[in-house]
């Protein structure tokens, strides 16, 4: 089984966060990247495919070599092999194209995306990447069983889970459950070395169009002054609630 696990390159979230040329760019400096955790939960559940089942297991990214050392450290976790697609990734539906694409070129099985990126929270690349590529897609995946090319996936939905049958080729947007935080591997010091001996392959991006851009950012308004009401003045309270919060 050809497995190909999606990798987003993000900003830890305990960086702190700056934008520049008039809050229109994000400001790199100073941040450290991450994978992004929802990547990290179907990168770690197709280990154990390689494990259990001997599959053939490539991260993928599309972005420019800042980049590298997050499909590094995604190689030094066990991963056979890692491509980057050598273009920003601009919005959405680029990203899915130049995936897309990478996925029909390699004919993988297997497409583990997380549901979405904790950077920009679009959660819309999975779906498109099984819809340019006419694979099944199951969202939300919490686990994932394959047998052969029979698949049993169980995904969240409201207020419960719902188990599912389906087939390989298959699309999934993964997330915490698929394995626990507890499963998550950090690399040692032999997977570091290995991860230097391991191909990664740049590659140029197929023609697509960006459909959306970001026109500007801007930060949380600061929390407001905390106003304390006595105990035993519960009519302030109450006018408080009312007239200013106007919560009530």
């Amino acid at each position: 089984m050809k497995i190909l696990v999606c990798i987003s390159h993000v900003p830890d979230t305990t960086s702190k966060i700056n934008f520049t040329d008039g809050d229109t760019k994000f400001d790199t400096n100073g941040v450290q990247f991450v994978i992004n955790p929802n990547d990290e939960f179907g990168l770690t559940r197709a280990m154990w495919f390689k494990e259990k089942q001997s599959a053939h297991v490539t991260v993928v990214n599309v972005g420019g070599p800042e980049t590298e050392p997050t499909l590094r450290k995604a190689l030094a976790i066990g991963a056979d092999a890692a491509i980057r697609v050598n273009t920003p990734a601009t919005d959405g539906f680029s990203v899915a194209k130049q995936l897309a694409q990478v996925v029909t070129d390699g004919n993988y099985d297997l497409v583990i995306a997380g549901r979405e990126s904790i950077d920009y929270n679009g959660g819309m690349v999975p779906g498109m990447i099984a819809g340019l590529t006419n694979a099944n897609f199951v969202n939300n995946c919490i686990n994932l069983e394959i047998e052969g090319t029979s698949v049993t996936a169980v995904r969240e939905i409201d207020g419960g889970k719902e188990t599912v049958s389906t087939t390989l080729p298959l699309v999934i947007g993964g997330q915490k459950g698929i394995v626990e935080e507890s499963d998550l591997r950090i690399p040692n010091m032999r997977g570091i070395m290995m991860a230097r001996q391991k191909p990664l392959t740049v590659t140029e991006p197929v023609a697509a169009n960006a459909e959306t851009n970001s026109v500007k950012f801007e930060k949380p308004a600061p929390k407001g002054a905390v106003k304390l009401v006595s105990p035993d003045n519960l009519d302030e309270l109450i006018n408080l609630l009312h007239n200013e919060a106007k919560v009530i």
